[in-house]
């Protein structure tokens, strides 16, 4: 099996459409197979994941998704998200959760899997941001 698509609630589609636009994500699908069905696909630069999004296709709660993109550079990642625009939190390492367990900044021995920030899309879904350079055993 591999994990493929993603679907994240939206609550307004175009505006979603071009916020993942002004991240460089490529637009792979924009159908509208129904009057009230349309499914918008957009995949990450060198992801094999992408994620769906649009009007009548998930119950969930508009801004209620949570994902992980994976960088081999938080900092140039950092600096690339602020610079399209994008509100992005500052560096911590530690871990993702509990919000107390973050420690500000990058991990300073840059370990992979250490180093993280957030950002989210304009309803409030969560992209955490993970500087992964070695992978670990069995992952690609």
């Amino acid at each position: 099996m591999n994990l493929e698509v993603q679907v994240i609630p939206v609550s307004a589609v175009e505006r979603s459409k071009e916020f993942y636009q002004r991240l460089g994500w490529r637009l792979d699908e924009d159908v509208a197979p129904a009057d009230d069905v349309r499914i918008v696909q957009f995949t990450p630069p060198g992801s094999r994941c992408s994620v769906t999004f649009g009007m009548g296709i998930t119950p969930a709660a508009p801004g209620s998704a949570v994902g992980t993109l994976v960088v081999s550079d938080i900092k140039a990642a950092h600096d690339e998200i602020v610079r399209l625009g994008v509100a992005a939190s500052d560096m911590w390492h530690g871990a993702p959760f509990p919000l107390e367990a973050r420690i500000p900044g990058p991990d300073p021995k840059r370990t992979s899997y250490g180093s993280f920030f957030a950002f989210s899309d304009p309803d409030g879904n969560a992209w955490l941001v993970q500087e992964v350079t070695t992978r670990r055993p069995g992952r690609t």
